[in-house]
């Protein structure tokens, strides 16, 4: 978004009080993704799904995100990041109640979707709130409101567990009612309109055949697992993932043709970006699809309580947190790649340890473990790999910045959909879970080894 005109200062209180406000928003945001992975059997259970539709609760809420974000800037700079900004919290707020209120898979993962489309809108918008309403002292502040998500990471497998201990997983959703309510009333009290700017294009074009492509590729990965069904599980699996090749060369064309596309092709391929963007595929399927799947497989190999199995989620968080805080320390003295390549083998055995049974310690112990070597490993590579990126094309940090999520959540999407659906196909979901984990030690691996190819950089970029 360009919100570069600094607006009249304000008294420090206010200031600071516009700031709580955008970051509790991106604190509901953080906490109910995290949240959601430790109810997955809860959920499973009451509505009578299978696994494998049932992680589309965690993998559908992505896929609106990455659709959105082309989107949520220019919309930004159209009609006001504050009036945006309101919109999101609001819709975000009554996709709670639909998702709390779901009778049925189908309307939770729609619910879902739609919730994920307002989270996507409300990182850049909020970003500008805090860049106009702090000025000269935007640096600090937008550094310090970066932080939500990592604290949304302690807090959400936490309070998911808290609220599945003493009540349902519907009341995941509905405690985001009230603190939805609080922020659009803060917000209209509070926030200033941002400076408006005309609305650039969006590729319409290229974000249909993504969302084609992103949701026929789901579709037969998650069939895969209805095998057993006649000649319709196949067939269905056959004619979505000819949907997803067809639309995947679409895609690919129109990048080429459209002068804006939403994925610049020279941020594809050139400037070893290829090996980064492959890279980030891989990270993503082995770091957020631990995430999302380590709560369900603690609770269904080792028979976890909620509480215990989310709690295993913030070990991990805590830990990435201060590893990071020394990574950064240490990324102009020795560069990214080390850093980088130190974390991803962390990352590695970590995933191995939890596929392993306990030694000489309870399951706790041994998957807190694991978690805690997983935190370590993030801790080094998530700054590495950001400077990574951005320093082969400064000029663009932003669109590479962007392109890493996208990458990463795709890969998260893929790793999520297949272990759910060989997890509902198998005769023991512990066993094909532990298997997995194992497949992503390799998958981390593959992301190593490419790592290794990315030119380092030390000192200022």
């Amino acid at each position: 978004m360009s919100v570069t005109v600094d607006a009249a200062p304000r008294r420090p209180l206010v200031r600071w009080l516009v700031f709580a406000t955008v970051v509790l928003a991106m604190l509901m945001h953080a906490i109910d993704q995290t949240s959601v992975a430790t109810a997955l059997s809860a959920m499973q259970a009451d509505l009578g799904a299978s696994l494998a539709w049932m992680g589309w609760t965690i993998t559908i809420y992505s896929v609106g995100q990455i659709l959105i974000l082309p989107f949520a800037g220019p919309l930004g700079d159209r009609f006001g990041a504050r009036r945006v900004y309101l919109v999101a919290v609001a819709a975000f707020t009554l996709m709670s109640v639909l998702c709390g209120l779901s009778s049925g898979t189908v309307e939770l993962i729609i619910g879902r979707f739609l919730q994920g489309l307002a989270g996507g809108v409300l990182l850049p918008v909020a970003t500008a709130i805090v860049s106009a309403e702090f000025g000269p002292d935007r640096d600090r502040a937008i550094a310090l409101f970066s932080t939500a998500f990592p604290i949304g990471a302690v807090l959400g497998p936490l309070a998911g567990g808290l609220i599945l201990t003493f009540a349902s997983w519907r009341e995941i959703f509905f405690v985001n009612v009230p603190v939805g309510i609080l922020l659009v009333c803060l917000g209209r009290a509070l926030i200033r309109e941002t400076p408006r700017a005309a609305m650039g294009g969006v590729d319409l074009v290229g974000v249909g055949w993504l969302t084609a492509l992103l949701l026929s590729g789901m579709i037969a990965i998650t069939r895969i697992g209805s095998f057993g069904e006649g000649w319709t599980g196949p067939a269905s699996v056959v004619v979505a993932g000819a949907v997803a090749l067809v639309a995947g060369r679409f895609l690919l064309r129109h990048l080429h043709r459209h002068p804006d596309p939403i994925i610049p092709p020279r941020l594809l391929t050139g400037h070893s970006l290829g090996v980064m963007n492959v890279m980030n595929v891989l990270f993503g399927a082995a770091v957020i699809g631990f995430s999302a799947l380590l709560p369900h497989y603690a609770q269904i190999r080792y028979g976890m309580s909620p509480i215990a199995s989310g709690g295993l989620l913030t070990v991990r968080a805590v830990f990435m947190i201060v590893v990071s805080a020394v990574a950064v320390g240490l990324l102009r003295r020795l560069g990214h790649r080390p850093l980088l390549l130190a974390g991803m083998a962390a990352i590695t055995v970590a995933l191995v340890l939890i596929a392993l049974p306990p030694v000489h310690s309870g399951p706790e112990v041994w998957l807190s473990l694991g978690a805690a070597v997983m935190g370590l490993g993030m801790g080094f590579a998530s700054p590495s790999s950001a400077n990574a990126g951005m320093h082969l094309v400064p000029e663009q940090a932003a669109a590479v910045s962007g392109l890493r999520v996208l990458f990463r959540q795709a890969g998260a999407i893929v790793a999520v959909s297949l272990v759910t659906a060989a997890s509902s196909a198998a005769a023991d979901p512990a066993a094909a879970n532990t298997v997995a984990f194992l497949a992503l030690a390799v998958v981390m691996g593959g992301a190593g080894a490419l790592a290794m190819r990315i030119p380092n950089q030390r000192g200022r970029w």
